[in-house]
């Protein structure tokens, strides 16, 4: 199991980690929340820091992507990249996935979901404070390389980083066999997939699209 404890990274000038629209500078405030919708923590509302560009996951789309993974959730290994609010991974964890790794490059909401995890008093988790795309740029060798059951891959809108970020799971290796990838972006955007990847599921809702897919 993980102590919760934020692990620091060197990262890239611009802040491109945080969930939802093209980065700005702003000074994050504690105004929103998250909600989860079930399991061991159902019905819980967590603070989040309510800064520009940080945009959790609707509980819509949430329910709809948790009902899809309900087969595979219990006892898996994810990987929430992009974290945010932490909305995706936190659900996760209420629905008995093994382990989660956080990774967000804000520090100011890496250390809210450190306490949101210490308020929940799980320690099936671990939050690097770190790029994503640095992060998987790493060698199947890297000290935290476990493979991934499940990924979740909810990235700042309009800046390519979802299609990066599936070639450098690939590239480097970090999916268990079977694993299963989920991705949002903006509405109707194509994306360009590893050739044996398949898609599962797909469905858009208002101006967000979202896929389900699985390296077989």
């Amino acid at each position: 199991m993980y102590s919760l404890s934020l692990i620091h990274k060197s990262s890239m000038k611009k802040n491109i980690n945080q969930r939802g629209a093209a980065p700005h500078k702003t000074t994050p405030s504690t105004k929103g929340e998250v909600r989860i919708i079930a399991g061991l923590w159902r019905g819980r509302k967590l603070q989040v820091l309510n800064s520009q560009g940080l945009r959790p996951t609707g509980d819509r789309v949430k329910e709809t992507l948790f009902n899809w993974l309900m087969p595979y959730i219990t006892d898996a290994r994810c990987l929430d990249c992009f974290a945010g609010s932490g909305s995706l991974g936190l659900e996760a964890l209420s629905r008995q996935a093994k382990q989660v790794i956080f990774l967000e490059l804000d520090k100011k909401v890496s250390e809210k979901l450190i306490k949101n995890l210490q308020e929940l008093k799980c320690n099936q988790a671990k939050v690097i404070n770190q790029n994503s795309l640095d992060f998987l740029k790493q060698s199947k060798n890297s000290p935290h390389f476990i493979g991934f059951d499940i990924v979740f891959i909810d990235p700042p809108f309009h800046l390519n980083l979802a299609e990066q970020t599936l070639l450098l799971l690939e590239q480097n290796d970090w999916l268990n066999p079977n694993a299963l990838i989920y991705v949002e972006t903006e509405k109707n955007k194509s994306l360009v997939i590893p050739d044996n990847w398949l898609l599962l599921k797909e469905k858009t809702t208002g101006m967000v699209s979202y896929r389900l897919y699985q390296k077989p």
